[in-house]
């Protein structure tokens, strides 16, 4: 048998190339480092139990403990960075806006109040509902509704062929109902556990950028726009016609606080103080309005006095039957008692009381009339600031 014949470098030729397998075959490599990383990875799994991690999760803890300088990004880059790995725990509840704060019209408003309505809410788009926000049939966009009236308003071209056409305002009717005038879009339902990335994929997709967040009884519980969505990632975004918002929680000259029921408790308590702590209310609740409502098991009422966290007393300054608008904030003061001269009463014995309560000679009986003194010079009970 003739000797196989030996390549070039050194090697036999084997009986079948690999270069030809469908498959590429890895070459041993014969890098030492390499060798001595897999030992070292094989030896830190068997004894630490160590995994090596996600090119995702590299980059977040790369993000959370390196320095700019470090890491070669800009803080901005970092931030957005951060926002884009974190919208995937995000729900869309989270992002939604509270079925409380919905602007929406109904099918049957007029164009003239239609056109109001776009004025004050400051949107391009509102729901349009039937009866009740419970029942919504689409959406209106501004777009369409200038649409309309301008080809409503504008003239026959014939009677000016030289120039553009122009239009007549006077021809729009104000009156005319938003149902007949054909301009509602369609509009996205999602449940409320719905990943938002998830409703930001179908809203490109769909070219549908509003969303109705529909609970499990087929109600309306929030709304979500893809303006909502893209500002998780890159933060809020104002134009022109956006006003600079108040503040949520304004402190008093008396050291109370005037909140928005809407405010967040993280907010609340950043201002407040740490001793404003909900402790595990957080966890069911973010706002202030919420906190309030768990506390005493249902909706407050203008005026009332609810015991807020710690030593804080929260005081109900605006609600109505379905929300809290606006409340006070303040530490629970103990007022003096007055009596009917206007006096304060002071918290030691009042020597110069009537004969009538000094205690009686029987020596058995003076520790009940001391102790009943006692009572009564004590401060009264704990009374609404």
């Amino acid at each position: 048998m003739s000797e196989p014949q030996v390549r070039s470098s050194g090697e036999p030729e084997a009986s079948f190339d690999k270069r030809k397998l469908p498959v590429p075959v890895q070459q041993p490599t014969a890098d030492p480092s390499v060798e001595n990383g897999s030992v070292l990875g094989r030896l830190a799994r068997a004894l630490f139990g160590w995994k090596a991690g996600s090119i995702r999760a590299d980059l977040e803890v790369v993000l959370e403990a390196g320095a700019s300088g470090e890491t070669d990004f800009s803080p901005e880059e970092r931030t957005l960075l951060k926002n884009i790995l974190g919208l995937r725990e995000r729900r869309v509840w989270d992002v939604m806006v509270p079925r409380s704060d919905i602007i929406a019209v109904q099918q049957d408003i007029t164009l003239g109040e239609l056109v109001r309505v776009f004025e004050g809410a400051g949107h391009s788009r509102l729901v349009v509902y039937n009866d009740t926000l419970d029942d919504p049939i689409g959406m209106v966009h501004i777009r369409d509704l200038v649409a309309f009236m301008s080809a409503r308003a504008q003239l026959n071209a014939e009677r000016r062929p030289s120039l553009r056409p122009a239009l007549d305002l006077k021809a729009i009717d104000l009156a005319v109902p938003l149902s007949s005038t054909k301009i509602m879009r369609e509009i996205l339902f999602v449940p409320p556990s719905m990943p938002a990335i998830d409703l930001l994929a179908k809203m490109q997709a769909t070219r549908i950028h509003l969303a109705l967040v529909i609970d499990e009884y087929g109600g309306t519980d929030g709304l979500v726009s893809i303006e909502d969505i893209v500002e998780q990632i890159v933060g809020e975004i104002e134009d022109e016609h956006d006003t600079d918002a108040a503040p949520t929680v304004v402190a008093q000259r008396d050291g109370s606080f005037i909140a928005d029921a809407r405010a967040s408790l993280e907010e609340v308590t950043k201002l407040v103080g740490t001793e404003f702590d909900v402790g595990e209310a957080a966890e069911d609740v973010d706002t202030l309005g919420g906190f309030l409502v768990t506390r005493i098991g249902r909706v407050p009422v203008r005026g009332e006095l609810v015991p807020g966290p710690g030593p804080f007393e929260i005081e109900v300054l605006d609600a109505d039957p379905r929300r809290v608008k606006k409340v006070r904030i303040h530490r629970g003061r103990r007022r003096p008692v007055l009596n009917r001269d206007s006096r304060r009463r002071d918290a030691e014995p009042d020597l110069e009381r009537p004969a009538a309560l000094s205690p009686p000679s029987d020596p058995q009986s003076a520790p009940a009339v001391e102790e009943s003194s006692s009572e009564a010079a004590s401060p009264g009970p704990v009374r609404p600031s």
